[in-house]
């Protein structure tokens, strides 16, 4: 990404056009030298010193703006030396011709001679003059080139860190209030928006500024040589800005819109692949793309028009440099008569010089058509940026004002009538005048509905939000006033849903200590900063705490780490896992159970002995034992701290010293347990739904019990994914290398073309269109030098009549101005059609790329190193590289390749004895063009990893970001970032280097070409074998295909990152998917995917069979004889010969320790994993042999709700069976059913509110129950129940439990709970321990039978 894109940008590509695009960044948008829309010229400029520049980079600011506009005065230098050059061949053209016996001709040079030779000497001086020009010209380009190259990177690596910065300095409320804090928007910023700023203010910036000051000098130099059709031709300046400006305009607002569909879709996207497992289970796949299809299809439809306005654009800026053309040649050809006439004293080398400059000015200016989209993409991109980058933080948690609390403060916090809301929902407060006092050193407890205020209290005490009225204070101190960080580092949260960092469990329980405020801890921070060091500990595995560390620093925070853990009841767990504390927790903590999450989150919230500690249900994905170990560590350090906990589960807050109850946002009571209970308020109420009655249980099971949470199953899943720690195969915290399995490996051009054809193949009358008007115009550029040529030749004045040349001077004035139309629609049905063909072929690939990883199984999507960020980069950084390289970029390529080929042919028919000698240097064209494509690629490749990974931990840390605050983790992820980077910018300056030489090459053979040219030119036309006409048929074609083909190669870096892309693209999409593709490209598919579509048929009838056959109200499940382990290992047993039977219609319990197998028998039910060894039925039929339609009539509801930005009835919605839309009756039945109706009608929006991104607008429990009511609408025969009441109070579980007793009338539920209360109606409960059903049966009977079955009871009961 650096290197390479800087070179992208050389000459007056297409490379723009390239870019011209679409491309460089997926969502970017497009703005002119001439200013855009937001801001225009004014705003582009704001790019170059922005970011805190350094001297160094001013310094090649400035060298860049030297260099190249000495670049473009070398062209106008060799304008005046054609001219004289034109005069010498014209004398010698006519002194070849003469007779001997005629009179000698007076030449211009004042010569009088018949001898064509007596020239040369004039002729080889000026051919060396231009080369060295040449090599001038070659410095120049090299410096500007290179200068802009490193500060283009330079920049991009400082605004990549401010962005990253600005982002971490936000509060929560920013990303709810701006709904900007997807992680499909903050890739595509950093993947896309940086790429378009980089091109934006790379070598394309030096290419303007040398065609401005070519432009300048030609004009200077006409001026001095001939004002008066100078004046003529100056009248196209303003149409030319004009032209510029509209386009600049259009064209930006275009890709404005597209890009906002683009990042809405990348927000779907990182949705769906963070919860795949989910997606996979209810089947809606097909839903969300629907909705990922209907953005992109947006951002298509604005990348059509943006394509007609930029075809627009290139048409008329050519038709008015060929018009210019022809207006100069008609001028020029009058003047000429009047000098023959003795009326002037012009000569043709002189009107040659004007019109040859003026006109190649104007093709200059036409070039640089194409570079105008990409800097206007990098102004819109760039505005974008910053408007994140310049949002004010209201809680900047990374500043150094405010006041420090003191190390000794007692931590007493009191609420002065605080009322609240959220920004998104301003009308609708979640606290209402609340006055609380928490004392200092006492247990305070908050209890109430779901939706009541609860977490809002923790997120205000932790200061992750503000009140909007009110104040909060610490020992007296107004929080506002306080420095942010300092308040933080007093208090330690444990979330509802706690999110783990995607690093080894050692450095996530070790980050707890950044911020400690404690002396004791300030010499561990430098060490749990450079993370280099914590790394390669977890590398270390099991054998961390073998041998002493010979840094005593490190031991300490071993020491620290393994006593946290221990009283978060977490190191039995983390000690039996195969790498121990070294192994990596996933993406957000997804490679560990929920139970397992909340113990490492608890023991991170630990380990700096916080003086307040804040638990947001901290235990409520934990089985009873692992709970009440907890609990007792809570008790005994609440003996010396401020203890704030937000339970459900009343028995957890049995000994709190103070209970507060909250109801719609307001206090109602609070007293101690016993006191609360005695009134019979709402709290006794709340107690009496939970009670499971008085029962007579024996103490002393927990020995017993004891060792099951040892043994438990250290890979159990969570339920979000479904997912094992063990399934990564290097288990540190470097397993997530984005390293391309071998069916994703990038392909050659040859698969690259055969797969675009396929693509391509739909639009075959636009691509029929788009070919024929680029062959136009590569043509046209050999045309024009064919009638540059014989107007040269017309204008001799040895050779014709003053009659004759004004004559031919109108009629080849004429045909080019017929070529300047020709222009005008080539141009314009070229880049429309291709705009058009590249808009489709994005649509398909991204729609299809999406489909293909839906459709992918979860063990798929954990394994050989792949995970929700690297999978989105196909669809943001890889979909972007091929927009870079399509539409206008594909046809200006064409063209140049077409007017190559012409140009060599017509140049052999013309004159073949010139034309042979000048086609040898086109090897070094090639050679140049290639190299520097080779070196791109070989950077592209080497570094496509370190930025996918710095991407990774942005993202990570925007989606995590109320644990990046509450830890005050800023700094810590600013550093991870800049060192994931750092190995790219200490390569930059020398890929930079050589990369650049062979661009400068490409980009000044022209030169060469041209002083070589005309030397041997000049030899011929002396010798007699050749005439000027042919000769400047020869040069002019030749000349501009040489400079058409070096800016070819300026489109490098679009060649090979779109080869790459293309070729990771296609991997995923033919993964197994190819019938699909083939129909929706409506071409045949393969034999062998008839044969799978065929068998898929079949195998979708009897999935159907499953479930519909039987006709019976529920489903029947068999396990017989189960095992199962995870592909990584094998030796190690998940569930070890499971087998039972479930009756359709019974209500049915999973109950056990948490990592005991239980998420693993759900997964396997619903087929996310094949069994390792027996069988899995429904209905009697073996799933493993059927299509996916038996997951129909089978609904989900998953621990963490995994719920996607978008309405409340979308949500809802997506629940329903394939192929089924849920009605509006239907939606609000389920509502009804999941006890969350009224709180939805509540809201302004009612059932069209939306949820936000990942439902981050509602609270846990309402999460909860827009699940359970996801689950509903589908009205399943099956239902599963991973911990689905977790998050729920006494009042709504009850409520929730009522409507699914009416429910599971005639449906088989299969439940996993920790709440024996949410069971104990169930007709049969398998007790799990160990990867073993060991034993079942009613609740009754297990309560004589099963001593840890009743001792877990005995630890929920209330009374």
């Amino acid at each position: 990404m650096t290197a390479l894109e800087a070179s992208e940008e050389k000459r007056p590509p297409s490379a723009s056009s390239a870019t011209g695009g679409d491309d460089v960044a997926e969502d970017k948008p497009i703005v002119a030298a001439p200013p855009a829309q937001q801001g225009g010229l004014f705003s582009f400029l704001k790019i170059f010193v922005s970011a805190e520049p350094t001297w160094i980079d001013i310094s090649l600011l400035i060298t860049g703006c030297i260099a190249a506009a000495a670049a473009g005065i070398p062209f106008p230098l060799m304008g005046i030396i054609f001219g004289e050059l034109v005069d010498n061949l014209n004398d010698a053209t006519c002194a070849a011709g003469a007779d001997s016996d005629t009179s000698p001709s007076t030449s211009s040079t004042g010569l009088v001679t018949n001898d064509p030779y007596a020239y040369e000497d004039n002729i080889n001086q000026k051919v060396l003059q231009l080369v060295y020009i040449a090599i001038a010209a070659l410095v120049a380009i090299y410096v500007y080139v290179l200068s802009w190259s490193l500060f283009s990177q330079r920049l991009a690596q400082r605004l990549r860190a401010k962005y990253v910065n600005s982002l971490l300095k936000q509060p929560p409320s920013f990303f709810d209030a701006n709904n900007s804090g997807g992680g499909g928007e903050v890739s595509s910023r950093l993947q896309g928006d940086m790429t378009a700023v980089q091109a934006g203010t790379s070598e394309k910036v030096g290419v303007l500024i040398a065609s401005t000051s070519f432009f300048i000098a030609c004009y200077v130099v006409a001026f001095i040589k001939q004002a008066k059709l100078a004046g003529i031709l100056v009248s196209l300046v303003p149409a030319f800005l004009l032209m510029a400006m509209s386009g600049g305009f259009f064209i930006t607002k275009y890709m404005t819109l597209a890009g906002k569909g683009n990042a809405a879709a990348s927000n779907i996207a990182s949705e769906a692949l963070q919860h795949v497992s989910v997606v996979q289970a209810f089947g809606m796949a097909t839903r969300l793309e629907k909705v990922f299809a209907k953005h992109v299809a947006e951002a298509r439809a604005a990348g059509t028009k943006k394509g007609v306005a930029a075809a627009v654009q290139a048409g008329m800026l050519y038709f008015i440099a060929y018009s210019a053309n022809a207006l100069a040649f008609w001028q020029g050809s009058r003047m000429v008569v009047d000098t023959m006439r003795g009326e002037g004293t012009e000569t043709v080398g002189q009107i040659y010089t004007v019109v040859f400059l003026l006109v190649d000015a104007c093709v200059c200016l036409g070039n640089i058509a194409p570079i105008l989209p990409i800097l206007g993409g990098a102004s819109a991109a760039f505005q974008r940026l910053m408007r994140d980058i310049n949002a004010p933080s209201s809680i900047d948690g990374t500043s150094e004002s405010g006041l420090l609390l003191d190390v000794s403060s007692p931590g007493t916090l009191e609420l002065h009538n605080v009322s609240f809301a959220y920004p998104s929902r301003p009308e609708q407060p979640v606290l209402r005048n609340v006055d609380l006092l928490i004392p200092a050193g006492k247990h305070t407890a908050l209890v109430g509905l779901s939706g009541s205020g609860k977490s809002t209290i923790a997120a205000l005490v932790a200061r992750l939000q503000d009140p909007v009225s009110g104040k909060i204070t610490i020992d007296g101190h107004d929080l506002t006033t306080l420095n942010v960080r300092s308040l933080r580092s007093f208090i330690s949260l444990v979330q509802q849903e706690p999110s783990l960092l995607d690093r080894s469990i050692l450095e996530n329980i070790a980050l707890g200590l950044i911020n400690s405020p404690k002396p004791e801890h300030a010499h561990l921070k430098d060490i749990l900063l450079n993370t280099t060091l914590l790394q390669d500990l977890a590398k270390s595995g099991r054998d961390i705490f073998s041998s002493p560390h010979q840094n005593p620093a490190v031991n300490e925070i071993l020491a620290l780490m393994k006593n946290a853990a221990e009283q978060a009841d977490a190191d039995s767990f983390i000690s039996a896992l195969e790498n121990g504390y070294g192994t990596s927790a996933g993406p957000k903590g997804s490679l560990v159970s929920g139970g397992q999450r909340q113990r490492v989150a608890l023991a991170r919230a630990l380990i700096r002995d916080p003086k307040i500690l804040l638990l947001d249900e901290a235990t409520s994905a934990l089985d009873s034992t692992s709970e009440r170990k907890i609990q007792a560590a809570v008790d005994r350090a609440a003996k010396e701290r401020t203890v704030i906990s937000i339970a459900h589960r009343l028995s957890t807050i049995r000994n709190a010293d103070n209970i507060v109850v909250l109801e719609a946002g307001q206090v109602v009571e609070q007293g101690s347990y016993a006191d609360l209970m005695e009134r019979g308020g709402a709290f006794a109420k709340m107690a009496g739904l939970q009670s499971l009655g008085s029962l007579n249980a024996a103490a002393g099971a927990g020995e017993k019990e004891t060792a099951v949470v040892v043994a438990e199953d250290v890979t159990a899943a969570g339920t979000d994914t479904s997912s094992v720690i063990d399934e990564k195969v290097p288990v540190t915290s470097s397993s997530s290398d984005p390293t391309p399995p071998p069916s994703e490996v990038p392909s050659g051009w040859g698969a690259v073309f055969k797969n675009l054809w396929l693509f391509i193949r739909p639009s075959l009358p636009w691509l029929f269109l788009a070919l024929i008007s680029a062959v136009l115009v590569g043509a046209t550029f050999s045309g024009s030098g064919l009638i540059f040529g014989f107007t040269v030749g017309a204008l001799n004045p040895c050779e014709n009549s003053p009659e004759d040349i004004l004559d031919l001077g109108e009629f080849f004035g004429g045909l080019l101005f017929m070529l300047a139309c020709i222009e005008l629609f080539a141009n314009f049905f070229a880049w429309s059609s291709f705009g058009l063909i590249a808009e489709r072929l994005l649509f398909s690939v991204r729609v299809l790329s999406f489909r293909s990883l839906m459709e992918q199984g979860v063990h798929w999507h954990q394994s050989a190193g792949r995970n929700p960020t690297n999978l989105l980069d196909i669809l943001t950084k890889d979909s972007a590289a091929i927009q870079g390289f399509s539409g206008s970029t594909i046809g200006t390529v064409f063209s140049i390749i077409v007017n190559f080929i012409v140009a060599i042919i017509l140049s052999h028919i013309v004159n073949w004895k010139i034309a042979i000698v000048c086609l040898s240097v086109v090897p070094i064209l090639l050679g140049a063009g290639f190299m520097q494509l080779r070196m791109l690629a070989r950077y592209e490749e080497r570094h496509a990893a370190s930025y996918s990974k710095a991407t990774g931990v942005a993202v990570e840390a925007v989606q995590a970001i109320k644990t990046v605050a509450a830890l005050s983790l800023e700094k810590e992820v600013s550093g991870s970032y800049a060192r994931l980077l750092k190995h790219t910018r200490d390569e930059m300056v020398t890929a930079a280097a050589f990369t650049n030489i062979w661009l400068a090459i490409s980009n000044s053979m022209s030169f060469l070409i041209y002083a070589f040219a005309y030397w041997w030119g000049s030899q011929k036309i002396m010798s007699g074998e050749a005439n000027q006409t042919q000769f400047f048929i020869i040069v002019v074609s030749m000349l501009v295909s040489a400079q058409l083909w070096g800016q070819m190669f300026s489109l490098a870096p679009e060649f090979s990152r779109a080869r790459l892309a293309f070729g990771r693209i296609m991997g995923v999409i033919n993964l197994g998917q190819d019938k699909k593709i083939d129909s929706k490209r409506g071409g045949a598919p393969p034999k062998e995917g008839d044969e799978q579509k065929d068998k898929d048929v079949e195998a979708d009838v009897e999935g159907k069979r499953v479930l519909d056959e039987s006709g019976r109200p529920g489903v029947r499940i068999d396990f017989t004889g189960v095992s199962f382990s995870y592909p990584s290992r094998p030796e190690h047993k998940v569930l070890d010969g499971v087998s039972f039977t479930i009756q359709p219609g019974q209500f049915v319990g999973l109950v056990g320790p948490s990592g005991a197998g239980k998420s693993t028998i759900m997964s396997l039910v619903q087929r996310l994993y094949h069994p390792t060894a027996g069988t899995v039925a429904l209905d009697g039929l073996d799933i493993s042999s059927c299509g996916e339609a038996f997951r129909d009539s089978v609904a989900l509801v998953p621990q963490d709700p995994a719920l996607f930005d978008g309405s409340v009835k979308f949500n809802v919605g997506l629940g329903a069976r394939p192929g089924h839309e849920a009605t509006d009756e239907e939606i609000e039945a389920a509502c009804r059913l999941a006890s969350i109706h009224d709180v939805i009608t509540a809201m302004p929006e009612g059932y069209n509110t939306e949820c936000g991104a990942s439902a981050s607008r509602l609270s846990g429990g309402q999460r909860q129950r827009l699940a359970i009511a996801r689950a509903l609408v589908r009205k399943p025969r099956l239902l599963l129940l991973d911990e689905s009441t977790s998050a729920l109070d006494a009042a709504s579980e009850a409520a929730l439990q009522e409507g699914l007793d009416r429910v599971s009338q005639g449906t088989t539920v299969l439940a996993i709970t920790h709440r024996l209360h949410t069971v104990k109606k169930a007709d049969v409960i398998f007790v799990v321990e160990g990867g073993k059903i060991v034993d079942s049966g009613t609740h009754a009977e297990l309560m004589e039978r099963r001593e840890s079955y009743r001792v877990n009871a005995m630890q929920q009961m209330l009374q």
